[in-house]
């Protein structure tokens, strides 16, 4: 959520980030939606000091006439503070929707464009293969090798579902196991975590109102709960309506969880093979830190790197772009996405995605700490994706294939799939 004095204060700021961000919101109604909360909120406080104090007047008064006209006029302003007050909370009720509409402003260097076409590429790292035959897709080796079946998976589900077979689940682990054991060398704290939650927790992070279309709902839950679409929710909203001792700060959680996405407004998109798929597997980092825009910064920058290590460690090259303002979510002040190289769609493709919101998930989560003055602050929380599978193993197996239909194993996963060093398939 948006800080509202600033909004006040710098409306244009705002009207700025939507047109920004491409999104479709009225400030001047949800300043004056506020602006009627604050008059009447101001009018409960003045009639309810000035019913203290005719409270306390009332003992003092000896002349009956005149205790009796202040006991009277004690019951004109007890309902008019109750009127005040209901007419506060009604505004308060119909500002409240609107305000969890309203965007983030981006940091004043992400890149203008309108959507990810014009994002900006800060570095690339690895050697595109060029292969001496005629490379398959990954659907193609996964199937010839027995290790994805799409088939089985659509009659068993529906549309993006999938089934991974053999070594073809033994890679999937791999790569989790890999990217959870490298971020646990560096110091984060493996959480596993709940992946059905409550709404507070999706509309803390920033996935409810807006994105609600993309999650998973179970109805036959009062209240319904969630889905979760990444472990970011639960590792984010874990300190929710907390208030942290500042010295203990930053906070840094990794979660391997399944995730699960209706993948809504995709229709006819990427439908081929494990790319765009209903659910998978993620290991997602979370760095809670404290309320400073440097900080931050330096954390957003380390988060992707870990990305990076883990790409680099599979030999895999990649491609890291700064995202334009088209392209930023409701709450993103600021995102990397790292792209992969996937020899099928001759393209560096999305794989993983590095965000960084300052205090606009921690205000809505009420996520503070007290800093070394006694202050209490909001916190800032970034989140970036570690691995994704099986998304990551279409670039395994694609850069990896052999002319004999075989696939080579990453050396860094052959600790993890019993020392193999091929996918052949099974007689």
């Amino acid at each position: 959520m948006i800080d509202v004095k600033d909004l006040r204060e710098n409306p244009d700021r705002y009207r700025k980030a939507a047109q920004l961000k491409r999104m479709s919101v009225d400030i001047d109604a949800v300043l004056r939606l506020d602006a009627q909360r604050l008059a009447h909120q101001q009018e409960f406080e003045r009639f309810r000091a000035e019913q203290n104090e005719a409270s306390k007047q009332i003992g003092k008064l000896k002349d009956p006439a005149e205790k009796q006209a202040a006991i009277a006029r004690m019951g004109e302003l007890k309902a008019k503070v109750k009127d005040a007050e209901e007419r506060a909370k009604a505004a308060e009720a119909e500002l409240e929707p609107l305000l969890l509409t309203l965007p983030q402003p981006p940091d004043e260097d992400v890149p203008f464009g309108k959507d990810d076409t014009e994002n900006v590429e800060v570095r690339r790292w690895g050697t595109v293969r060029r292969f001496e035959f005629a490379p398959k897709d990954h659907a193609a080796i996964g199937t010839d090798l027995g290790v994805i079946d799409v088939e089985r998976g659509v009659k068993l589900a529906g549309s993006r579902s999938y089934f991974l077979t053999g070594m073809g689940t033994l890679l999937h682990q791999a790569v989790l196991r890999l990217a959870q054991d490298m971020m646990v060398e560096r110091g984060f704290t493996p959480m596993t975590v709940p992946v059905l939650v409550r709404g507070e927790a999706m509309t803390g992070t920033g996935y409810f109102p807006l994105g609600k279309e993309q999650a998973y709902e179970m109805t036959n839950e009062d209240p319904p709960k969630y889905l979760v679409g990444t472990a970011e929710v639960s590792l984010t909203a874990y300190h929710m309506n907390e208030t942290l001792d500042g010295r203990t700060l930053p906070r840094k959680y990794v979660a391997t969880s399944p995730c699960f996405r209706r993948e809504a407004g995709t229709y006819g998109k990427d439908t081929a093979g494990i790319y765009r798929i209903h659910q998978f597997d993620k290991v997602e980092q979370v760095v809670i830190c404290r309320n400073d825009v440097e900080e931050s910064k330096r954390w957003h920058q380390a988060i992707t790197e870990n990305a990076e290590a883990v790409l680099q460690k599979l030999n895999l090259p990649y491609r890291v772009v700064y995202v334009c303002t088209g392209d930023l979510g409701q709450g993103q002040v600021a995102k990397y996405d790292i792209e992969t190289w996937m020899p099928s769609r001759n393209a560096y493709s999305e794989t993983h995605s590095s965000s960084r919101f300052y205090e606009f998930q921690a205000r809505r989560l009420n996520m503070r700490y007290k800093d070394e003055q006694g202050k209490t602050q909001f916190c800032h929380t970034l989140n970036n994706t570690v691995i994704a599978s099986p998304r990551i193993l279409i670039p395994v197996l694609e850069n990896y294939q052999n002319a004999d239909g075989s696939v080579t194993v990453p050396e860094a996963l052959r600790p993890y799939v019993g020392g193999r060093a091929r996918v052949e398939r099974a007689a």
